[in-house]
């Protein structure tokens, strides 16, 4: 194959799509041009397919902004603790992504402490602590921890023959997904064991891979590898946020992942049947398009959930010369988590934060104000607040 014809099917708007791209070149083409992939553009992958053959990637085809990381890297005041708006929306998401019912009436009454209230609170009360369990940078993605934090967000909560046998870390049996036709079949159970211990040693290592990336490849095997009967894609997208935390991103922790892919869920499931699409063609299972798909549509994304830089440093600044009180710093690490960047009312704020009196919430909204770290928002005669949004 000439240099220029590699070069135009290697930027081509189809690459990811080899079904796609085999339409538009001869079979010859593009059986060629699989094969010089696989001969200097394909980055392998500690991880094995089903047949045992290594999953690869191809790192010129994505196209990550540092600012993604960089947000994720920015700490926001309060974030030792899981932010209770992330939490909430994580919450919610990721039982809409999965048809799971539940309000969010009760998942504010589970985040406020309250006793659950039938299974539905129940599930809300499991995927608390699964959150609270991957926010505590002391529990290390291990085999052992993943069995734990299963037992925590799905195990309870599931029927008798779906649950694990006694002492078993994965299923012992097959288990097949199934939509409208035959999606998937997940790894054969005897394999289990081997693979699962190579994926949480890949979690475990050190080996230069972008973090980011790394976080959506663990997403992506656990999922594919399907480990438990039911739930894997629940674990799979804590997992996901849990990596971040273990490599120390502490904003991670503020952002509801299961809110973007649950807005995107069509492309997300398309990433998962496009990867094996791609593989029945080429005999490598590429895990590119998953890795793409969390570019455009969750990573590029989340430029609105978190406050900006400046506006945090500002707090700092106004923390460190002693201008805010400890009361103050309370209610602002809880509106940063309570309610990200969207909009509030004194009284609203005074029912969720308790403990202080309408006057103190009062004057704290207009001192905020004066330190340019909140901005009233008119309705006519009523007023909400926002924090500040400056670049």
């Amino acid at each position: 194959m000439d240099a220029a014809l590699f070069a135009q099917m290697l930027s081509d708007s189809h690459l990811l799509d080899l079904k796609k791209l085999g339409y538009k070149y001869p079979q010859a083409d593009l059986k060629e041009f699989i094969a010089l992939l696989g001969r200097g553009f394909y980055q392998p992958l500690p991880l094995r397919d089903f047949e045992g053959r290594g999953l690869v990637y191809l790192e010129g085809a994505v196209h990550l902004r540092l600012s993604a990381a960089r947000l994720l890297l920015t700490p926001q005041s309060g974030s030792s603790d899981y932010s209770r708006r992330a939490m909430e929306e994580e919450i919610l998401s990721t039982f809409a992504i999965e048809q799971v019912d539940t309000s969010r009436e009760s998942v504010r009454r589970i985040l406020s402490g309250l006793a659950p209230a039938g299974e539905s609170e129940q599930r809300v009360l499991g995927m608390k602590q699964g959150l609270e369990f991957i926010a505590d940078p002391s529990h290390p993605i291990t085999e052992e921890n993943l069995h734990r934090l299963y037992q925590l967000v799905i195990e309870p909560y599931l029927p008798e023959e779906d649950r694990l046998p006694p002492g078993s870390l994965y299923r012992q049996d097959s288990v097949y997904i199934v939509g409208a036709k035959l999606e998937h079949t997940g790894l054969p159970w005897q394999k289990l064991p081997e693979y699962m211990a190579e994926w949480a040693a890949f979690a475990g290592r050190e080996d230069g891979m972008n973090d980011l990336l790394k976080a959506a490849v663990l997403h992506f095997a656990l999922a594919y590898f399907h480990p438990y009967f039911d739930g894997n894609g629940r674990m799979a997208r804590l997992v996901h946020l849990w990596y971040l935390v273990q490599r120390g991103y502490p904003s991670a922790l503020f952002v509801p992942l299961s809110d973007y892919i649950q807005r995107s869920r069509r492309r997300y499931y398309q990433a998962y049947t496009l990867i094996e699409q791609n593989a029945s063609i080429s005999g490598v299972l590429d895990v590119t398009p998953f890795l793409d798909y969390f570019i455009q549509w969750v990573y590029h994304q989340m430029d609105s959930v978190l406050p900006p830089a400046r506006t945090t440093a500002d707090f700092q600044r106004a923390l460190d010369q002693g201008r805010v009180t400890e009361k103050e710093k309370a209610l602002w690490n809880f509106v940063l988590s309570a309610y990200g960047t969207g909009e509030f009312s004194t009284k609203q704020l005074e029912k969720d934060f308790g403990g202080a009196a309408y006057a103190t919430i009062r004057g704290f909204v207009q001192k905020f104000q004066q330190l340019g770290l909140l901005r009233a928002v008119r309705y006519g005669s009523r007023t909400k607040y926002q924090v500040q949004n400056m670049s």
